[in-house]
């Protein structure tokens, strides 16, 4: 098929690559715009941008699709299928009608559940047992129409947003290209109206950790905010990022350190830090993270 490929972070690549590599034309590459970053504040490429480069392909970075040229430009493309992928910017109603199959969206959680920005994050932080990805004929709601094809994964019990995220990016690129080899004899499923939530966007200021919270809960958030932007808490007045943990025996006072192996209590129950970071220095695990910034027993977090 022709297909004009719209997504722009890391998740998006691996589906970009599948498609090529199944024999799919791209005819245009959609993503944001460079965006200033590092230490010298350049311009720099997204990753959908910068693979989009290495394959020569067209790649084309509009801030809006609202005009009426941009959208004339998206028609005179004369695709068969969009394929849209976790690309940043709501798609008018003449972008979505505009490849011959209309637009195909990858979405990373079993819908109606997680509809919205961060549904990896959402999906770990509230203890959910399994998440997958659907591919669904785009319509104007948000992550409302109906859904052709699903494919699921279990949660694993230390599974960070990384390591879900990486995992659901592979059963994303493999699904689309199952999806695009079926099309016309796919049946679109109408989603459910029970079951509807919302994966709203992450804020920083959910980031911090409260130890008084039970050690599900705690843990859950470690996990559900690594890599970015990051559980933290404070040891010794240093703000230190908590990347990777698991529930552990014990108890205490909240926030007491119980053991010389970062085990910590919480509000019920216990968990073990197994991946930290300081500010100014790189992620560490655990014991590394010891031997250059030690943490007693009893100290308080």
């Amino acid at each position: 098929m022709k297909v004009v490929f719209m997504g722009t972070p890391d998740f998006s690549v691996p589906v970009l690559d599948a498609l090529i590599k199944a024999g799919h034309e791209i005819v245009a590459v959609y993503c944001q715009p460079p965006r200033p970053a590092g230490r010298g504040k350049k311009e720099r490429p997204t990753p959908v941008h910068a693979r989009a480069l290495e394959l020569g392909l067209e790649v084309r970075h509009p801030v809006s699709l609202k005009s009426v040229g941009e959208q004339d430009a998206m028609r005179a493309l004369g695709a068969d299928v969009g394929v849209v992928v976790a690309y940043g910017l709501i798609l008018p109603q003449a972008i979505l009608d505009a490849p011959q199959k209309g637009c195909l969206n990858i979405h990373a959680s079993l819908l109606p559940r997680w509809r919205g920005a961060a549904p990896i994050h959402r999906a770990i932080m509230a203890g959910d047992a399994e998440s997958g990805v659907c591919i669904m004929q785009m319509d104007a709601g948000l992550d409302t129409g109906p859904v052709l094809l699903e494919e699921k994964t279990p949660i694993l019990a230390q599974d960070t947003t990384a390591d879900l995220h990486d995992r659901l990016a592979g059963i994303g690129a493999d699904a689309i290209v199952n999806a695009l080899g079926q099309l016309d004899d796919l049946a679109p499923v109408p989603q459910p109206e029970l079951g509807v939530t919302y994966a709203h966007k992450i804020d920083k200021s959910e980031a911090k950790v409260d130890w008084t919270a039970p050690a599900t809960e705690v843990d859950r958030k470690i996990r559900g905010l690594s890599p970015f932007p990051g559980a933290w808490c404070e040891v010794d007045g240093q703000r230190v990022k908590l990347l990777a943990s698991r529930l552990a025996e014990g108890q205490g006072t909240a926030g007491e350190i119980l053991d010389d192996a970062l085990t910590v209590a919480c509000g019920d129950g216990a968990v073990q830090l197994l991946r930290l970071q300081r500010a100014g220095k790189g992620a560490q695990d655990a014991d590394v993270f010891l031997r250059g910034f030690p943490v007693s027993q009893g100290q308080q977090l």
